[in-house]
């Protein structure tokens, strides 16, 4: 059942290929997409109809071997936590491709591009074989170089290669951090590469001391960990619309959930024994970011730097290695997807019909296009955790199992990353404040028209998700909070983590 999300993607893509007139092209490309969020809900429904999870603790498991020579096998299956990025992919790809609707430049290019890289990310999601992985994460990043150099803004060609040369020196240290798992994975004198196989092998301390930065800033880069965040601002600046919100909203994600599936759950003790090096990065992280924001008046460099302030909250919350932080990272992971797609999907609108991305330049857009404003408005409150939006739900739960550890070192940094919420108050309503409210900034803006039907209905699908996961978020956390006990269980002889 997992392989129909691949499918579609690619039979979206064979589908654009075929198709003459670029009117048409957007239609297959929303066509496909919107079938694979109606089969992403149907597998959301038959995951929380199942009962009981395998000994492996993955769902839908299938396996074909591939290279028999290495043991490459193609290993798919998915955990409460897979299953909710994969419903947080389906829901981006298909409000991105709502934003995206007006591309007129070598239209079939573009969106075949954009589909292929979800069709990377979904691979990613479902993958077991550290292999195979690895191949659909590349396949999630090239595409990147070609959209943002393509069809960006500003200086794209400079972004373009900044996030292609940065995000490729983060897949080379990966890539022997992998090659390191494998060649220590020996059963019977067989290699593997997949996961599970490698999670029941006990690799000694030293060789896990040098996989594991290897594989944690590997993935990591492209997480937004602090100092290796600088690629972000300037690639989600420069990117069109439909490219930012894929980016920021889920191909970011991939670092995270590297992050933990592979660092994290292969590695637990040179977790344990360097996690403190980590939480002094993504603590600065966190900090650097949101007062990043608080001095941009490009809409756009707004949000990439806040994206690393929530991005490093996440890889901050890994690092604290218990239940409720595992759980609050993941919450994080979806609760920033889903925020920062619409907050680039808004700035795309707002900058579709101003001709500018400075706040300073504009003023009173909520007389204008209240739609567009509200959406803002609602966006900005979850990013900086009002109770009922998705954002309080998953930073409280960051917050309160950080906080669990009883040492000074765990509780000031919980504390210093805490103190980034007052920081994003501040630079969500001055952007408010400058941008929606007062006089009109122009006359011309006098004339601009609220949001079309295509751009009412990405806004509305993202905000209604923000919505359910602040309103309801149990059946959400409890998903991924009963898919934890494969994690706590490589943690259950470290003796300070709090359970």
């Amino acid at each position: 059942m997992l392989n129909i999300l691949i499918i579609i993607p690619l039979l979206t893509v064979l589908g654009i290929l075929f198709t003459v007139k670029w009117e048409q092209v957007r239609w297959v490309a929303l066509v496909g997409m919107s079938l694979q969020l109606l089969f992403s809900l149907f597998l959301l429904w038959q995951f929380l109809a199942m009962e009981g999870v395998s000994e492996s603790g993955m769902r839908l498991e299938e396996s074909h071997l591939w290279y028999k020579h290495l043991n490459i096998t193609y290993s798919i299956g998915i955990d409460g936590i897979s299953m909710a990025l994969i419903l947080l992919t389906s829901v981006v790809i298909f409000s991105g491709i709502l934003a995206s609707w007006n591309v007129e430049t070598m239209t079939k290019e573009f969106f075949l591009l954009l589909i292929l890289l979800s069709t990377g990310v979904f691979g990613f999601f479902i993958s077991l074989d550290l292999f195979t992985m690895f191949l659909f994460y590349e396949l999630a990043v090239i595409p990147m170089y070609l959209l943002i150099g393509i069809w960006g803004s500003g200086p794209k060609e400079y972004a373009a290669m900044k996030l292609t040369l940065m995000l490729m020196a983060g897949s080379a240290l990966l890539l022997v951090g992998i090659l390191g798992l494998y060649f220590h994975s020996s059963t019977d004198g067989q290699l593997s590469f997949h996961i599970l196989d490698i999670a029941r092998q006990n690799i000694d301390s030293g060789t896990q001391r040098w996989i594991f930065p290897m594989t944690f800033i590997g993935f990591g880069v492209l997480g937004a960990l602090f100092p290796f965040h600088t690629w972000s601002p300037d690639g989600h600046a420069s990117a069109p619309t439909a490219v930012s919100m894929l980016h920021a909203g889920v191909l970011m994600k991939l670092g995270g959930y590297g992050c933990f599936r592979v660092a994290m759950f292969l590695l637990p003790q040179a977790a344990d024994e360097l996690s403190w090096i980590f939480i002094i990065l993504t603590t600065i992280g966190v900090i650097y970011g949101a007062f990043g924001a608080v001095v941009q008046k490009d809409l756009k460099y707004i949000n990439a730097y806040s994206s690393v302030s929530h991005c490093g909250l996440v890889l901050f919350a890994i690092l604290m290695m218990n239940k409720t932080a595992f759980n609050g990272a993941i919450l994080q992971m979806l609760s920033h997807g889903l925020m920062c797609a619409l907050f680039f999907g808004l700035i795309g609108m707002i900058y579709a019909r101003t001709g500018t991305r400075d706040i300073t330049k504009m003023g009173g857009l909520m007389k204008v296009m209240p739609f567009l404003s509200v959406s803002y408005v609602i966006c900005g409150l979850a990013s900086l955790g009002l109770p009922g939006l998705s954002g309080f739900v998953a930073e409280m739960t960051i917050f309160v199992g950080a906080f669990d550890h009883p040492d000074a070192f765990h509780r000031i940094s919980t504390v210093i990353a805490i103190s980034s919420i007052v920081v994003t108050a501040v630079y969500v309503l001055q952007a408010v404040a400058k941008m929606l409210l007062g006089p009109i900034g122009e006359e011309k803006f006098e004339k601009i028209t609220d949001a079309k039907w295509h751009e009412k209905l990405s806004s509305m699908t993202l905000i209604i998700a923000i919505l359910i996961m602040g309103i309801i978020p149990l059946w959400l956390s409890d998903m991924i909070y009963d898919s934890l006990d494969l994690m706590m269980n490589k943690f259950s002889t470290l003796s300070y983590l709090v359970e």
